[in-house]
């Protein structure tokens, strides 16, 4: 691989899925070759502390620009050109396209052969408005590649793209470890010490925002409790929709069915998805196709943990699904339907087994780390 520079805005210990995919990755790549030019996370005395520290634990050079922000700013861009001549850098690897891979021909006139950024689901919705879209084909034209989630953010970029650039796309989607997410995760124990040992849980590890589908379950669970009158909702994480939430969870009149974990862990998140007899997020599109669900990487973890799962239809979620197989996608937004399948999954044992079965296999057919950063090593 070429000594390569990640650029990027989205790096631990800021918390997100853009943050994790980059960590993951780069932890899988040659360290002597690597080195990550990211904002930093909070200017506070704690936020500092915990990059310093965090960077102190990573093989690689990590250095941090004084902005919780990066953008390709002049200044931002001089500093990624003097990393790049300073560390002898190559390549050079966006962590989000949009907007840093602006900075692509400043980094290529000083010596960058080779440029890759990475597309998530924020791009699609570039994509959907002019000015932004204009960005973008640049981005496109300036870079050796964009790499895309799945086939629905694949198709919404590369509208926008030249012929050339749409022509050079390459799909690289997170992983998973299936070594930390396996049906052995810890889930026995969680389901103790929440008292529902003796109870079908549905699970939904997500952080709590009205595009993830949250309340349609709350909503669902009435029709669930005809059925399964002891059944569980265990909505695992935090954000700004968890008020909401518990408000509606009350005006259903199904508080006590439903129970709020509040965020959790990293560490501890394999073992909540093992709580759970079925996974489920019905995500849905909002805002005109601006709020999408880029892939959803939560199915594939609950598939590892060998749980089935019932995933919304919103942008590339249905890609982390094989439907029918490891579990259903339904429409998003729709009580009836989510209702129906959680029910049917529930009231089966052996469904559940089988779809949990094929999502373990899956998995490790197809979405390990290992093969993907062997992927972005070539790509590189």
């Amino acid at each position: 691989m070429r000594k390569t520079l990640i650029v990027t805005n989205d790096f631990p210990p800021r918390p997100g899925g853009i943050q994790a995919f980059l960590h993951n990755m780069a932890l899988r790549l040659d360290p002597e070759r690597l080195v990550v030019y990211a904002s930093t996370w909070k200017r506070t005395r704690e936020g500092v502390e915990a990059t310093a520290a965090f960077d102190a634990e990573q093989p690689f050079t990590v250095v941090r620009d004084r902005t919780t922000m990066l953008l390709p700013t002049p200044a931002a861009t001089r500093r990624a050109v003097g990393l790049l001549r300073e560390h002898g850098c190559t390549a050079v690897w966006f962590g989000a396209a949009a907007p840093l891979g602006l900075m692509a021909p400043a980094l290529r006139r000083a010596g960058a052969e080779r440029l890759v950024a990475t597309t998530h689901g924020h791009e699609a919705g570039w994509a959907q408005l002019p000015a932004a879209r204009r960005l973008l084909r640049r981005i496109g034209d300036s870079t050796d590649t964009l790499t895309y989630l799945g086939e629905y953010t694949r198709s919404r970029i590369a509208a926008a793209l030249s012929d050339g650039a749409a022509g050079r796309m390459a799909q690289l989607p997170p992983g998973v470890d299936e070594k930390t997410f396996h049906p052995g995760s810890g889930g026995a124990e969680v389901r103790a010490r929440l008292g529902l040992t003796d109870r079908p849980v549905v699970v939904c590890v997500s952080r709590l925002v009205p595009r993830k589908g949250q309340d349609t379950l709350i909503l669902a669970m009435p029709r669930i409790l005809t059925v399964q009158p002891d059944a569980v909702l265990l909505i695992v994480g935090g954000g700004p929709y968890d008020r909401q939430l518990r408000r509606l969870a009350a005006e259903t009149g199904v508080a006590a069915s439903v129970r709020f974990t509040g965020a959790v862990p990293w560490s501890e998140l394999p073992a909540h998805f093992g709580a759970g007899d079925v996974f489920a997020m019905p995500c849905r599109t909002r805002r005109g196709g601006l709020d999408v669900e880029g892939l959803g990487i939560v199915y594939l973890e609950a598939s590892a943990t060998g749980l089935p799962v019932v995933a919304g239809d919103s942008g590339g979620a249905p890609d982390a699904v094989l439907d029918g197989e490891t579990g259903w996608v339904v429409r998003g937004g729709s009580v009836e339907d989510t209702a129906d399948r959680i029910t049917t999954l529930l009231g089966d044992d052996g469904l559940r087994r089988r779809m949990g079965e094929r999502g373990r296999r899956w998995v490790e057919e197809r979405w390990r780390w290992e093969l993907l950063a062997e992927r972005l090593e070539k790509l590189l």
